[in-house]
């Protein structure tokens, strides 16, 4: 039968001691990467190997690590689950939209999300197991329909979380935080449930040897239920979780979480092909990835590079569990560990131990003494820097900060709300002068920039304002302005009549509700123009273009087109064709490079831009003022301004 420990073979009687470490750190290969890893960012950073910061590592771990445990199950047995960050998302969305939009009862909303996260398994488990899908298509469906039903749900809008539930995302005893407590807890439960327990050593003959397994007597069909049924409740003990570190349930929230599981599953000794996989090897790999992020944070690794170095490792942890096999370390059926093995393995992790508090002292003689001033660093986290808009407002902070001699850190959140508040407790335990932020959600982004303010460092928003923290300025550019100019020139060039469409940003984002939101009210004053479709392109260019081209077949005699950003302005002219800048209007956002070249050329009637350039720089100024304790202007407004072919060339950007 398969296994989730490992023993090595017997080595000669005279085998060294050398030889012997070896063999101990090559049969717990995730155990000795992490080891390692945190022997380079300690030596690395003075910053990393702090009370605050270790305990910043297993928060951040906490969401991947509880997704990663529910997905341990299915691995092992030999399936895989794609669709535990929308389980995760929907259970939260269930959460919130029942305790506050219809005022049930908060521990009857809990139900219901477990309740949820349960079915979503259920769902998946019967597809795999009676409707002969393959375990990659059904939870692939289950992602999609879970990620639509979240924004069905939440009408693309962040949902605010009740606040006895969003205890969970605070600490206990004003130091040890509940989500790290929560993820320790069900890594018991995981450890427990596949070392004591009849559904755990179905799922390591079911991963082993399925045939072999039903011959046995096992019933394989439901035993898969409650495999997939138990990744799905954890899912959403992951998404409860998760939204209480936000205040609030996010419907585009946990993107992408299921592959940062399953690579700490693998990382941790599991084999994709099944029978093999531990719950204290799950662990160590969801450490291992907010260990490698945490790190990469504080040394002001670009954010570009960070996606390489992560993608590397988890090659590397594989290709080092592969040695190991090779090196003869051989399976051990599950529950036949003796007292020997347990002795071992307790021998093992107190090596560790060991390792871990000898690299505590030397790190921290060789950081005593040696820190930088701080106050003259700053740290920027960005939404995104996968938008032309948000890469200018990096290259004009960049260029303030090295006109007026200061060290900038830039961060690249993703459009994620959790990795941004992951990067605001990076900044936090560095103990920097100024913060910058750039917020994914203004509502989201809260309880971060409230642990801030905590630390007495001055807080400066960017582009979108940060609700219910304290900011020492805002610099942006008035969205609701900007939607309303928008809505007057576009009604005004179609002469006050026309069919329209918008291209919305990505759903619950507060930047598209609010450009959406003043358009709307702009186009109050226009009752001769008739919006006939609005579709979200997630403000990406390619996506623009698919659904502008999906939009034009249902309405091809389109008059006009609003982009809530030039790249999505860009892909409808693409769409268009020779209509765009003729018969069809578009307007879009930002006063981006290539937005304005479209501008100039006709295709594009106007931007609204924003000059984000400019707001780079100011951010920028302020923080270092507010850095000095000098006097800054609460709210720094940059002037948007709409640009057509008629005042392009004299446009700066």
């Amino acid at each position: 039968m398969a296994t989730d420990t490992l023993k090595s073979s017997t080595g000669a009687s005279g085998a060294s001691g050398a030889s012997g470490l070896r063999r101990l750190l090559l049969d717990n290969g995730a155990l000795t990467a992490l080891i390692v890893l945190v022997v380079g960012m300690s030596v690395l950073s003075g910053d990393f190997l702090t009370a605050d910061n270790l305990l910043n590592i297993g928060v951040q771990a906490a969401v991947t690590a509880i997704l990663a445990f529910g997905v341990t199950f299915v691995i092992v047995s030999a399936g895989i689950d794609l669709s535990v960050g929308s389980v995760a998302a929907l259970s939260a969305t269930v959460l919130a939209w029942s305790a506050t939009s219809e005022g049930v009862p908060v521990w009857i909303a809990v139900l219901l999300a477990i309740a949820t996260g349960v079915a979503c398994g259920l769902v998946n488990g019967f597809l795999i197991s009676y409707g002969k899908l393959p375990p990659f298509i059904a939870t692939l469906a289950m992602l999609s329909v879970g990620r639509g039903l979240s924004l069905v749900i939440s009408q693309g809008s962040p949902i605010a979380f009740p606040e006895s539930v969003s205890h969970l995302g605070d600490n206990l005893g004003g130091w040890l935080p509940v989500p790290v407590l929560v993820m320790l807890v069900l890594g018991g439960v995981t450890a427990v449930v596949l070392g004591r327990t009849y559904i755990g050593r179905a799922m390591y003959a079911i991963g082993g040897n399925e045939e072999a397994a039903r011959l046995s007597g096992l019933r394989v069909k439901r035993q898969k239920l409650v495999i997939y049924a138990l990744s799905g409740l954890f899912a959403a003990a992951a998404g409860i979780v998760l939204a209480s570190r936000l205040s609030s349930a996010q419907p585009q929230a946990a993107q992408g979480y299921e592959l940062d599981a399953i690579a700490a599953v693998v990382i941790g000794g599991a084999s994709l092909a099944g029978g093999t996989g531990k719950a204290s090897g799950t662990l160590i790999g969801a450490l291992i990835l907010a260990v490698l992020r945490n790190g990469l944070n504080l040394l002001s690794v670009s954010a570009f590079w960070q996606q390489v170095v992560i993608g590397v490792v988890i090659a590397l942890a594989v290709l080092l569990d592969t040695v190991r096999r090779k090196a003869g370390a051989t399976p051990v059926a599950a529950g036949a560990g003796g007292s020997g093995d347990r002795r071992k393995q307790a021998v093992t992790y107190m090596l560790a131990a060991v390792v871990a508090a000898a690299v505590v002292g030397a790190t921290s003689f060789l950081h005593s003494g040696s820190s930088a001033a701080k106050s003259e660093k700053i740290g920027l986290s960005l939404s995104t820097l996968n938008n032309p808009f948000f890469v200018q407002i990096r290259a004009g902070a960049q260029d303030e900060a090295k006109k007026l001699g200061v060290d900038l850190s830039v961060t690249d959140a993703q459009n994620d709300a959790s990795q941004q508040a992951n990067q605001l407790q990076n900044f936090t335990s560095e103990g920097l002068g100024t913060v910058i932020v750039n917020p994914v959600d203004s509502d989201a982004v809260t309880p971060a920039a409230k642990a801030v303010n905590k630390a007495d460092i001055p807080l400066v928003a960017v582009d979108r304002a940060v609700n219910g923290a304290d900011t020492a300025a805002l610099v942006a550019s008035d969205n609701v302005s900007g939607g309303e100019l928008a809505a007057k020139s576009l009604a005004e060039k179609l002469g006050g009549k026309g069919e329209i469409v918008i291209l919305q940003g990505q759903a619950g984002t507060s930047a598209s509700r609010e450009r959406g939101a003043g358009f709307a009210e702009g186009l109050k004053a226009y009752p001769g123009i008739k919006v006939l479709a609005k579709q979200p392109a997630d403000w990406d260019r390619a996506k623009g273009l698919d659904v502008m081209t999906n939009l034009l077949q249902a309405n091809p005699d389109v008059d006009g087109v609003f982009a809530e950003n030039d790249e999505m302005a860009l892909g409808a002219i693409k769409a268009l064709g020779s209509k765009a800048g003729k018969s069809v209007q578009v307007i879009g956002f930002d006063g981006t490079a290539d937005g304005l070249k479209a501008v100039e050329a006709g295709t594009l009637y106007a931007s609204v831009a924003q000059q984000p350039a400019e707001l780079g720089r100011i951010a920028v100024r302020n923080a270092v003022e507010a850095a000095k304790g000098e006097k800054v202007e609460k709210s720094v407004m940059v002037p948007v301004k709409v640009v057509t072919s008629q005042n392009v060339a004299e446009f700066s950007g």
